[in-house]
């Protein structure tokens, strides 16, 4: 078997420890010009007070796609929306604490949150078996969660339909004309155990078919490919490896 050869990763390989020198070094300089400017003393400034920061020169700030841009299509829904009260199953904690700012949050999660804020609550839950009636809630999201359940990442019982039991629980406990927000991985269905699942949007729109979508945007995993793609399609979809779906369901009344 021929191996090929690649002399980009070669020279990206043998440059690699270079830079990484060049950095520690220009960190030395940059501390001494520092130090040097440092005439008043309003701060104590030792060398071995430092703190290496050496990745962070970037031409433009970074973030995760996924979790920038979701919690914002969410917030902008419920913006719109205005729930008397609005219940979060574990998605990402900066977004409840944001929105009950705005808006009373009932956050729960498989491994509750010590999180004290005005017109939060932070509980324990198991998306699997909600502790909740029929029909009972006015404004759910449950966004980067599903994926997850059953795979064991997170101290939960392995169950290979773990998801299709969490849908069918915020199915149940959704109000006649209430709202659902909810977020996966899209793209070619497959399970990378046991971190997460990947869907299509076929399975998604089949598990809530007793819902109706009422829009759909698409984080692609490109960031050549823009922000939220509003009215996304299921070929967009088929496109990504690892897309991200966001779906606004509502309970027909």
């Amino acid at each position: 078997m021929l191996l090929k050869f690649r002399p980009g990763k070669l020279i990206k390989k043998i440059f690699r420890p270079i830079r990484q020198l060049w950095r520690r070094l220009k960190f030395v300089f940059d501390f001494l010009s520092f130090r040097r400017q440092a005439i008043d003393k309003r701060f104590a400034f030792k060398w071995s007070d430092r703190f290496p920061c050496l990745d962070d020169k970037t031409k433009t700030t970074g973030f995760d796609r996924h979790y920038l841009y979701h919690p914002a299509w969410a917030a902008r829904i419920l913006a719109k929306t205005r729930p008397a009260k609005h219940t979060d199953f574990s998605s990402t904690l900066n977004f409840a604490t944001m929105l009950s700012a705005f808006i009373p949050v009932d956050f729960y999660d498989y491994r509750p949150a010590d999180v004290m804020l005005t017109d939060l609550t932070s509980k324990s839950a198991n998306l699997v078996t909600l502790p909740f009636e029929n029909n009972s809630l006015e404004s759910i999201s449950c966004m980067h969660v599903v994926e997850h359940i059953g795979l064991g990442r997170y101290g939960d019982p392995i169950d290979y339909d773990g998801d299709l039991k969490a849908i069918r629980e915020l199915r149940r406990v959704l109000k006649p004309n209430g709202n659902l927000l909810f977020v996966v991985p899209v793209g070619k269905p497959k399970i990378m155990f046991n971190a997460h699942r990947v869907y299509s949007y076929e399975q998604i729109v089949e598990y809530f078919s007793t819902l109706e979508l009422v829009s759909f945007a698409l984080i692609k995993e490109a960031h050549g490919d823009g922000g939220l793609i509003f009215d996304a399609t299921a070929i967009d979809v088929g496109e990504q490896e690892y897309g991200c779906g966001c779906f606004w369901f509502k309970k027909k009344g």
